[in-house]
């Protein structure tokens, strides 16, 4: 049996790979088509997630608002008479005491309400919707390609 001396040099320099090169090429398509498919999937279940977590937030930010509106009229319907009722007791006039009870109650509630809203906005802003995880796998899928085809 006569070996041809090029058949063995090209066999040891591919380690025993009998693939042609369009083999490889075609292979390699099909792998990154279909990594690529995966990379998009993996994308739609990152941002379906973060989207999720954002409704939540925003979820948050609505009820931290009604609580805080229910809070103030509840606040100001006791409040309001209990410190009328204390300021007329020091001496103020039936007149004044009428208008600055409300408004102190009013701002306290007010301002409970907005540190609620303020912490939502803030957790809202360090919430990215950009899929980290699938950008990372694909700068690795690049490196990787880059690597294969060199």
């Amino acid at each position: 049996m006569h070996i041809d001396s090029s058949s063995r040099i090209r066999d040891e320099h591919y380690n025993g790979d009998s693939r042609s090169f369009a083999d490889l090429i075609r292979e390699l398509r099909d792998e990154s088509t279909r990594l690529f498919r995966q990379e998009v999937a993996l994308a739609k279940v990152e941002v379906t997630e973060k989207a999720s977590k954002a409704g939540r937030n925003v979820g948050y930010l609505a009820v931290g608002g009604m609580v805080a509106y229910a809070g103030g009229v509840i606040l100001l319907l006791a409040g309001v008479v209990g410190l009328y009722v204390g300021l007329v007791a020091l001496g103020m006039s039936h007149a004044t005491a009428g208008w600055l009870a409300p408004l102190a109650v009013g701002l306290v509630v007010a301002g409970i309400g907005y540190s609620m809203i303020q912490k939502a906005l803030a957790t809202l802003k360090h919430e990215s919707l950009t899929p980290e995880r699938t950008v990372e796998t694909l700068q690795e899928n690049k490196n990787w390609i880059k690597e294969k085809v060199s």
